[in-house]
């Protein structure tokens, strides 16, 4: 499934997340841990792979499109299980 985001808002989820979030999800999905930092937008690829993240330029930051929406999800399933 896809979904098309600004990259600000992407970033917002990423800083919403607490520490260690990023290694969780890598755990939970058998992925190294910078595949998820490529997918909130940094560029580590010596140890991460690409995602499936699209970045055309634009306002807040330009539009994202992603190709699959699980690290998304794991991420969003995270904040709101820290906001109990």
């Amino acid at each position: 499934m896809t979904k098309t985001l600004t990259f600000n808002e992407l970033r917002a989820i990423k800083d919403a997340l607490p520490h260690g979030s990023m290694q969780k999800i890598a755990d939970t999905m058998g992925i190294e841990a910078d595949t998820v930092r490529n997918y909130f937008g940094a560029q580590k690829f010596d140890n991460g792979k690409g995602c499936g993240v699209h970045i055309e330029p634009g306002p807040n930051g330009g539009i994202v499109t992603l190709d699959d929406t699980t690290i998304l999800e794991h991420a969003l399933r995270i904040i709101e299980e820290n906001k109990k």
